[in-house]
């Protein structure tokens, strides 16, 4: 039996995740001519990923594969390596002024894309779409297992 509930989060979370994946994907490739791979890097920089180590990881890809993307990015001055003065095997890496300064752009424009779309709702429509994403976030929190 069919839960309308289920019905509505497959027919609208999945689709508009898509849309906005292919917006940042899209200013990153048309705008900042980065591949998929190096905007993961980026992305996974930004928030908080400082190793090789530890972005194949969290990208579930090799370590050569990560190196060899991270070396185009140091290139390209988007990214830095600095070594860690406590342990010299660390190598830390960072966001230089131009990457952060291209990864803003990406998401200003993902925001920009997002409040058109946003736009064509009521305010009232609006803050009750904040309470419904709210639920929705509660819902899905693993901590309540």
């Amino acid at each position: 039996m069919s839960n309308p509930l289920n019905d509505k989060f497959w027919e609208t979370v999945p689709p508009a995740w898509f849309q906005a994946r292919a917006q940042i994907r899209g200013a990153a490739a048309e705008q900042f001519n980065l591949s998929v791979e190096q905007f993961q890097v980026l992305r996974r920089i930004r928030r908080g990923f400082d190793s090789v180590s530890a972005l194949a990881e969290e990208g579930r890809t090799s370590r050569p594969a990560v190196s060899k993307t991270v070396d185009g990015l140091v290139n390209r001055g988007l990214v830095s390596r600095l070594t860690d003065i406590l342990d010299r095997r660390h190598i830390r890496l960072s966001l230089t002024e131009e990457g952060a300064r291209v990864m803003n752009g990406i998401f200003r424009q993902a925001n920009d894309w997002l409040e058109t779309r946003f736009a064509r709702l009521t305010a009232a429509e609006r803050e009750q779409l904040v309470d419904a994403l709210s639920l929705l976030q509660k819902s899905l929190n693993d901590e309540d297992g």
